[in-house]
């Protein structure tokens, strides 16, 4: 495969991790970016089921839509965009379905989550690059692209504002960066308590011989819960919405805003997901995936149109933040 910024050929990247060893989890406990890499090559093959992430209208319009609430309509499309800790791709490729982007390029520390997105990117037909690279330090040229995109990753990035400034070193004057889905502080707080309780009592109860077609085998919940003890380690940070505008201006971005979303959605969709992942894969059936992503659509609904008219964005679970390139260059701050 070319790469799209330098016209050359991808440059032989490492291979992906199989499942992460005792030992191996044992050493991530030290190490945050071993970590990130053994959990999310570990989770590449089963991540995008494991979040219900797909690449159809449904993903579609919630990603131009949380690209839109932060970001606005101003600058689309993109001709260049590049997705930082991009995972399976889920935000550049539906963004880039939904007419917000038009070539694209992906990086990630985990070489699991760098073949998948382009897997997904090649089976849709889309124009995507992609290279292992560390967030600290972005595998690609200054002023190279017009558009930087994340989601969920501004939280696994141990010196975020070292990556802020990377952002900005590979924009082109001008250029913006749109970062979403990572967790507030109090978002967190409540979405972690909700997960933990949901597991306990689903994998508790399924122990019951009434409840046993309903149990996970135990190879698999025991792997389940080793991957567990590694998100622990790779989810670094939750953010206060004006800590991280603050952030951003401090790595010398302008036009910096944050905003939050999910609270009741939020309440709902954790121990939703949580008990999806408990329980046999195919078990729950489409009934139940559209009653829960019809449950989840409504309440993100009424928390944007209502809550978020009188409640603090700190409560909201999700918080999202966008920033430019100054044409010039500005003074950083301390």
């Amino acid at each position: 495969m070319t790469d799209q910024l330098t016209g050359e050929p991808d440059a032989q990247q490492p291979r992906p991790h199989p499942h992460a060893s005792a030992e191996e989890v044992d050493a991530a406990w030290n190490d945050p970016k071993l970590a990130n890499v053994l959990y999310h090559d570990w989770e590449a093959a089963s991540y995008d089921d494991k979040w219900s992430i797909s690449y159809d209208q449904r993903c579609i319009d919630y990603a131009v839509s949380r690209f839109r609430a932060v970001a606005g309509d101003t600058g689309r499309p993109y001709p260049t965009a590049l997705e930082l800790g991009s995972g399976t791709g889920f935000f550049l490729l539906n963004l880039m379905q939904g007419g917000v982007i038009e070539r694209g390029s992906v990086t990630d520390l985990s070489p699991g989550m760098v073949e998948a997105a382009l897997a997904n990117a090649d089976r849709l037909g889309l124009d995507v690059d992609g290279r292992v690279g560390d967030a600290e330090r972005i595998p690609y040229p200054d002023d190279s692209v017009d558009l930087v995109v994340g989601h969920a990753v501004l939280h696994h990035i141990p010196d975020v504002r070292a990556a802020m400034r990377e952002v900005l070193r590979v924009l082109r004057p001008g250029g913006r960066f749109v970062f979403a889905g990572d967790p507030t502080r109090i978002g967190d707080f409540y979405a972690r308590r909700l997960g933990r309780a949901t597991w306990w009592l689903t994998t508790n109860l399924t122990r019951l011989p009434a409840l046993r077609d309903w149990r996970r085998p135990q190879r698999e919940l025991d792997e389940s819960s080793r991957a567990a003890a590694l998100e622990a380690v790779v989810d670094l940070h939750t953010f206060d919405p004006t800590e991280l505008e603050r952030t951003a201006l401090a790595a010398g971005a302008v036009d910096v805003r944050a905003s939050t979303d999910e609270f009741t959605a939020a309440l709902f969709g954790w121990p939703v997901r949580t008990f999806e992942a408990a329980v046999p894969p195919g078990k729950l059936g489409w009934d139940w995936a559209m009653f829960a992503y019809r449950t989840w659509q409504r309440l993100s609904r009424f928390d944007e149109r209502v809550l978020a008219r009188v409640l603090p964005r700190e409560l909201f679970y999700n918080v999202s933040v966008t920033g430019v390139k100054p044409d010039r260059p500005v003074r950083l701050r301390g």
